[in-house]
C-alpha cells in the first residue's frame, strides 16, 4: 500500500507524493521514501547528514506536532534522526498532511542533537509569513523535543523496532 503524503510549508510550498506504507499502527505511520530534489546536501555541525539518494523512514504520528525521519546512507549506514516540527499531523488511513513550522532537529547516532533552521523561522517571522503564535508554538515544541532528548524520553521507542 501506498502513503498519500502532503506536506505544507507556509507560506503556500506543497510537497505531495507517494511513498511506501511500511506500517499503519493507528498512533504512529511509518513510511519509507528518498531523499530527491535537493539542491546541496545537508550539513550538521560540519557533518553531511543527507544527500539525494539517501534513505528514510519516516515515523507520523497524527495528532502530535513532530515526525521524525531515520536516515540512511546510500550504503544503508544509519545517519541520524531528523526531527520536523510541526504544527499539525492528520491521517485518514490514505492521505497523510502535515503542517511544517520552520523549525527541525537533526540528532546524530551518538546522541548529540542540534536546532536547526532558526534564521528561517525568524524570516518567516519578519516577513509575516508565520504568525507570532505559530514562532512560538514552533520554539515551545523544539524546547520539549530537546529537554526529552537529554532526559532519555525522545525519540519514541518505535523508532528504534524498525529499519530499512
Amino acid at each position: 500500500m501506498r502513503i498519500h503524503l502532503i506536506y505544507r510549508r507556509l507560506p503556500n510550498r506543497v510537497l505531495e507524493r507517494y511513498d511506501e506504507l511500511v506500517a499503519d499502527l493507528s498512533s504512529v505511520v511509518i513510511g519509507r521514501s528518498k531523499f530527491e530534489g535537493m539542491l546541496v546536501p545537508l550539513k550538521v555541525n560540519g557533518v553531511e547528514v543527507i544527500r539525494n539518494g539517501y534513505e528514510m523512514l519516516y515515523f507520523a504520528f497524527p495528532g502530535k506536532d513532530f515526525d521524525i525521519l531515520k536516515v540512511y546512507s546510500e550504503e544503508g549506514k544509519f545517519v541520524g534522526l531528523y526531527v520536523d516540527v510541526l504544527d499539525y499531523t492528520k491521517w485518514d488511513g490514505k492521505t497523510l498532511e502535515m503542517l511544517d513550522l520552520f523549525l527541525d532537529i537533526f540528532i546524530f547516532p551518538s546522541g548529540k542533537a542540534f536546532l536547526l533552521d532558526e534564521d528561517e523561522i525568524e524570516m518567516a517571522l519578519n516577513y509575516g509569513i508565520i504568525s507570532r503564535e505559530k514562532f512560538l508554538k514552533a520554539y515551545r515544541t523544539a524546547n520539549r523535543i530537546l529537554e526529552e532528548i537529554k532526559s532519555g524520553k525522545f525519540p519514541p521507542r518505535v523508532v528504534w523496532e524498525y529499519s530499512l
